[in-house]
């Protein structure tokens, strides 16, 4: 695949090096194959008021993981997008809401991982935390379902039952859970605590 430089207006993925450094765009629509190169993206979990994590189905018409439990939501970067500025355009684009306290869990996390049909996720995606500003209507091309639940209840749903969640996610709580108190950052604080881990 030979990357471009798109326009800011088309819906693109920016790739990048492996130290994360942007090399040019993709069309989203094309770059997640059996062998999709190396791009950025963010995972995003969601605290209501009460430490409530919200965990969404991702919709049927999904390419990768259709169907499958996952994180709050996800999303790719634009070539000239910061990612607080992506998380907050994906969160009113699949969840149709809008997001608060936004902050860095994990801020290294990568992976690489293939679903059933062999097409391939590849990303430099760090993990952020943030809280819930008003109400969600999810955007039905993007979740299927979405519930609130205790978030060390999601922790061991996801450790008893990888198969029903999405890979990234387990990895995800593993990554956090790995990351010694002292060294969590005040977005992993927060997660960490709402998820029981300190």
């Amino acid at each position: 695949m030979s990357a471009t430089h798109a326009p800011t207006t088309a819906d693109h993925v920016v790739l990048c090096d492996d130290a994360g450094h942007r090399t040019g765009t993709f069309p989203r629509a094309e770059v997640h194959t059996t062998d999709t190169p190396l791009h950025l993206a963010f995972s995003c979990y969601l605290l209501d008021a009460a430490d409530n994590l919200l965990i969404t189905r991702r919709a049927l018409v999904k390419r990768t993981w259709p169907g499958v439990w996952t994180n709050s939501f996800c999303g790719h970067l634009r070539w000239t997008e910061e990612i607080e500025d992506s998380i907050a355009r994906h969160a009113e684009h699949e969840l149709g809401g809008a997001v608060t306290d936004v902050a860095v869990v994990l801020p290294d996390f990568r992976y690489r991982a293939v679903d059933a049909s062999g097409v391939v996720e590849n990303e430099i995606c760090p993990v952020y935390v943030a809280r819930v500003d008003g109400g969600l209507t999810p955007n039905p091309d993007e979740v299927s379902e979405h519930v609130w639940a205790p978030a060390a209840q999601v922790r061991s749903a996801v450790a008893s039952a990888p198969w029903a969640f999405s890979p990234w996610i387990g990895w995800q709580l593993q990554a956090l859970a790995a990351v010694p108190a002292a060294e969590r950052t005040p977005g992993a604080r927060v997660l960490a605590g709402a998820l029981g881990l300190d």
